[in-house]
């Protein structure tokens, strides 16, 4: 008995050079623009190339506009920045929401307590370091169940996030301002206390100088460090580690112990930096968001700058085009997620390839 053989067979590419790669990524993107173009003037009959130009006034169009940008990426780089060593360690730390609200749980609450009792940059650097520590502490505990107890890392860090949120709540509803309104309100409106510093007359320049450093730092220590190496040796193989003399252990409760830190300096950065307040949306989803970031940089620091940015701008641009064209936010996010469609298929054919196998027959 014979049977045929599919036509398209589906191989793991060994490698690909790296123009072949961009030319692919670079096809998406095109592609992505005329299939969104094709929806946005099959439902609303309107041009796409204006729609396009609205895309980019929402995230560029405007100095405030632009640094308002800027602000979003700095803060989606940051999460995606305490994510790649995780991930590249193969540990699914799915948990960075929880921890981006353990950030911003202490440095409101510094903020609050501490206002004028201390010079501003001594309490800048204080909310910055028990913010590092308070996310350190929550990416500990997972990776030593992990580590000790082989639990689920995935579900144990989700976990976390909602006991996160919980936490997030309690503080509101101790802190809220004015009584019944559900809200912490702007903290230190009066006295801005706390608050990022304006440097070179721009209201976000600490922002980006604090990601960029990090951003650099980190492409530094997964590059060149032996810590880097060990985490690229435990996740390529946990078997192979341990054959080399690599604690497993060690190593992974030492990754997450970086992530879960820099992710908390993020909740340092949204609310000393950006909001001013606190609550349960403080993290916004950015916390899954910057896992797109990281698994499409291949954890390169530097190449998830282009990625924050466009993620941001898309998102910016649509909330532009629902409010210039009427249009409610299913279109404006089909049309995001078209994009973002074309852009994640891409990454398929960088690392596979189809094979065309005509007329080949099998026995059973």
């Amino acid at each position: 008995m014979t049977h045929k053989e599919p036509l398209l067979r589906i191989a793991k590419r060994d490698s690909i050079p790296r123009p072949k790669a961009y030319a692919i990524r670079v096809i998406a993107v095109l592609l992505s623009l005329l299939v969104s173009g094709a929806f946005i003037f099959s439902v609303t009959k309107l041009d796409p190339i204006q729609v396009y130009k609205a895309m980019f006034d929402g995230a560029l169009g405007t100095s405030r506009r632009s640094w308002s940008t800027i602000r979003d990426v700095m803060t989606l780089l940051c999460i995606g920045v305490g994510l790649a060593p995780a991930f590249k360690m193969r540990f699914w730390n799915i948990g960075a929401e929880g921890q981006i609200l353990i950030g911003g749980i202490i440095t409101a609450g510094l903020m609050r307590s501490l206002g004028p009792s201390i010079p501003a940059p001594a309490l800048l650097v204080l909310m910055a370091a028990v913010s590092l520590i308070g996310g350190c502490v929550w990416g500990v505990i997972p990776a030593v169940f992990k580590a000790r107890w082989g639990t689920n890392e995935t579900l144990f860090t989700l976990m976390m996030n909602y006991v996160a949120i919980q936490l997030t709540s309690y503080c509101v509803a101790l802190w809220e301002n004015p009584a019944g309104s559900n809200s912490v309100g702007v903290i230190n409106q009066q006295t801005k206390w706390g608050w990022f510093p304006k440097l070179f007359g721009k209201e976000y320049s600490l922002n980006v100088i604090l990601v960029l450093t990090l951003t650099t730092g980190m492409l530094v220590y997964l590059k060149y460090s032996k810590h880097g190496y060990e985490i690229s040796v435990v996740g390529d193989s946990e078997n192979t580690a341990r054959y080399a003399g690599i604690s497993v252990r060690r190593v992974t409760i030492r990754t997450m112990a970086i992530s879960g830190a820099i992710c908390g300096l993020a909740g340092y950065i949204a609310v000393a930096g950006v909001g001013h307040t606190i609550s349960t949306t403080t993290a916004g989803g950015r916390g899954f968001t910057a896992i797109i970031v990281a698994w499409l940089a291949q954890f390169n620091s530097f190449v998830m700058i282009l990625i924050s940015f466009l993620l941001v701008f898309l998102q910016n641009g649509a909330v532009q085009i629902a409010s210039q064209f009427n249009l409610n936010d299913y279109a404006s996010n089909i049309i995001t997620g078209i994009i973002l469609f074309f852009i994640l298929g891409s990454e398929f054919f960088i690392n596979y390839r189809l094979i065309h196998q005509p007329g080949k027959e099998g026995k059973a």
